[in-house]
């Protein structure tokens, strides 16, 4: 069959697939492959050291720039516990090189297994920040932090889909007129997105369309929860389905998707040097480590927030909604911008859709299923601005991507949509609990700039 007849019966813009049988025959599915060989073994410090801090790119250099502020951020904690702003502003920088140490030795350890798997294991990598967030969130015992888990979920899939996909719309496009990527990596951000988001809407419209119909409160808020565990188990089943179609039964068409993007980068970009990579054992040490201080720096904002609210009346949605998921999203997404940079479009987006779908498919839902497990009243029921945000949000990121074409205007145009709900969470009311009272009665009036 020739390439135009092929092309007409895998859909346009898509390359010819290769179903890659002879590799499963062989068992290479999981060696590593030639690019993504450092030409060391073992752990070598000095070269352990010097290529972390050097990263990927500049913009993750300078985030490797904010690492002394890591120990000033732990001892702080221990010193000056009293003093709440103090260690929350410096968890909140600390947090942003050890993120973007996951996402470096993430990618590092995506270049030596093929090209899908890769991709899963490097969006799985970068969302363990915001995973960790959220459990920690869930297992404090402020009731207000369950508020925030759940503005926090939206804000991320908000972020991810509008301030990241901008920043990486406008950093290709000022180097190009325009860029184009595949429709096989821009129907996740149509189809699948919007359903996901409707999804997770649903409690929430069942909560607001059964509220004034006399069921008292207790059976409403009971049956709410049930139907929040139910759908948070589809979704991780619909999230499975997913992964198994990217890594099995379609790998060849998105196999031959990046082959040709890493084809057309080759011939304007020189190949990495093998001295400048990471080891197979130094990937994992840094996740590792860089894990281990998430966690540990996590465990630290997250104990000042209540008290980062009540003296600086920020509100508890602008902290959930906008606060919590930039320094979960800010270093995880550079590589994104890195890959766009390079016109490698097609890298980039599913970077940035595969992480959108993976908090709306597996990370929020998980959240629910553990407090389920942990007899935690956790559910899906947001505020209606967040709802309507999010569908709105993706409809238009649907509509930008239908074309397979990109340009910095529409960059600013989602950077702008993003600030616009931004700006509208800064004048948020409070809402969630405060010892035990409504935000907005525990802070005396609504939030006022």
């Amino acid at each position: 069959m020739s390439n135009d007849a092929a092309e007409m019966d895998h859909g346009p813009g898509l390359p010819t697939p290769s179903t890659h049988s002879d590799d499963r025959e062989k068992g290479q599915m999981l060696r590593v492959k030639p690019q993504g060989e450092s030409g060391r073994s073992g752990v070598h410090p000095w070269h352990f050291i010097r290529i972390s801090f050097k990263s990927a790119c500049k913009a993750s250099t300078l985030c490797s720039v904010l690492w002394p502020v890591v120990p000033a951020a732990l001892a702080v904690r221990y010193a000056l516990s009293n003093h709440h702003i103090l260690i929350f502003v410096l968890s909140y920088i600390a947090i942003v090189p050890c993120a973007s140490l996951i996402g470096f030795a993430s990618q590092e350890f995506a270049r030596k297994v093929p090209h899908v798997a890769g991709i899963i294991v490097d969006a799985t990598c970068g969302s363990v920040v915001e995973l960790v967030l959220f459990l920690v969130f869930l297992q404090s015992d402020n009731p207000n932090n369950f508020y925030i888990i759940k503005a926090a979920i939206m804000g991320s899939i908000l972020a991810t889909m509008l301030l990241c996909l901008g920043v990486v719309f406008l950093a290709g496009g000022l180097k190009r007129e325009e860029q184009t990527f595949s429709d096989a990596i821009s129907e996740a951000g149509s189809g699948l997105l919007l359903m996901a988001g409707v999804v997770l809407s649903v409690p929430t419209v069942f909560r607001q369309g059964l509220a004034g119909m006399g069921i008292p409160t207790d059976q409403l808020e009971s049956a709410t929860l049930h139907i929040s565990h139910i759908i948070s188990v589809l979704l991780i089943i619909a999230y499975l389905i997913y992964t198994y179609f990217q890594a099995r039964t379609h790998h060849g068409i998105y196999d031959a998707i990046f082959e040709d993007d890493e084809q057309r980068e080759a011939s304007s970009r020189r190949k990495p040097n093998a001295e400048d990579m990471l080891t197979m054992t130094e990937c994992l040490i840094a996740l590792a480590i860089s894990i281990s201080l998430v966690t540990l720096l996590t465990i630290g904002l997250v104990g000042q927030i209540e008290h980062v609210i009540e003296d600086t009346h920020v509100s508890d949605a602008f902290m959930g909604l906008i606060l919590v998921p930039l320094v979960e999203k800010f270093a995880e997404h550079i590589t994104a911008v890195d890959e766009a940079r390079g016109d490698r479009m097609n890298f980039a987006l599913s970077h940035v859709l595969g992480s959108t779908l993976q908090t709306a498919l597996f990370t929020a839902p998980l959240t629910v299923v553990v407090g389920w497990a942990l007899q935690k009243p956790m559910d899906l029921i947001f505020d209606i601005f967040p709802v309507v945000m999010l569908i709105l949000s993706i409809l238009t990121v649907g509509k930008v991507l239908q074309d397979q074409k990109s340009n910095y205007l529409e960059g600013m145009l989602l950077l702008i949509l993003y600030l616009s709900i931004a700006v509208s969470a800064f004048y948020y009311p409070f809402t969630g609990p405060v010892h035990g009272k409504a935000g907005g009665e525990a802070g005396g009036e609504p939030h006022r700039a």
